[in-house]
């Protein structure tokens, strides 16, 4: 067993042995950093055991605000990181394809907070399609708008886990089961990440090309 299967079976073990509410902002908190867990992981299983204490339904929204806290600090440990990590990484390896600090910072700047910026975050963050910790990472290496990146990823953070917390309280499915499910989606959506990552390098450089032309 790797060690991120450990990390995802203790997490399964606390769950029952902690407070709700903790469990469900360390467990978001830590599901950020640790991009190998599975999103939907803390938020299915807290409204399985939610409803398995026999709470009532409207205790996935306050449990909802609590993960969407707890994944927003967790978001923003890795928009600092890549923040700070963008400035030695694109200074040693950026000229081999073709990208200055310049202009990564460039990008950022044109994302400046408007509604626009906020909206496509949000989206981001709500649809579970879409990684979360890649989202972060870009976030901080273009440097978006703190404001922005704060606010966009507190709000569509708390729809998606609204949205896991009731599929796991209603008992759609085996918490597990409904976890393998969405992971499928999000292996989709890395892949599409990924796309744009390299259509991005690839446009700098062809870019940065015709310049020297």
């Amino acid at each position: 067993m790797d060690i991120f299967s450990k990390i995802i079976e203790y997490l399964e073990q606390i769950a029952h042995q902690v407070p709700l509410e903790i469990y469900v902002f360390l467990g978001s908190f830590f599901e950020e950093i640790l991009a190998p867990i599975p999103s939907p992981l803390v938020m299915t299983l807290a409204g399985t055991i939610a409803n398995s204490q026999d709470k009532p339904l409207v205790i996935i929204f306050w449990l909802a605000l609590l993960g969407a806290t707890g994944k927003t600090l967790g978001a923003y440990v890795l928009y600092f990181i890549a923040d700070k990590m963008e400035d030695v990484l694109v200074s040693k390896f950026g000229k081999f394809v073709g990208i200055t600090h310049k202009e990564i910072e460039s990008i950022g700047a044109k994302l400046d907070g408007s509604w626009k910026d906020n909206v496509f975050l949000f989206i981001a963050r709500a649809l579970p399609i879409i990684p979360s910790a890649p989202v972060s990472i870009a976030c901080g290496i273009i440097k978006l708008n703190q404001k922005t990146y704060i606010t966009s990823t507190f709000a569509g953070t708390y729809v998606k886990d609204l949205m896991y917390l009731y599929l796991g309280f209603a008992g759609v499915g085996n918490y597990k089961q409904l976890t393998q499910g969405f992971e499928s989606y999000e292996d989709i959506g890395k892949i599409l990440l990924f796309v744009a990552v390299l259509a991005v390098i690839v446009w700098s450089y062809v870019k940065r090309y015709r310049k020297t032309r």
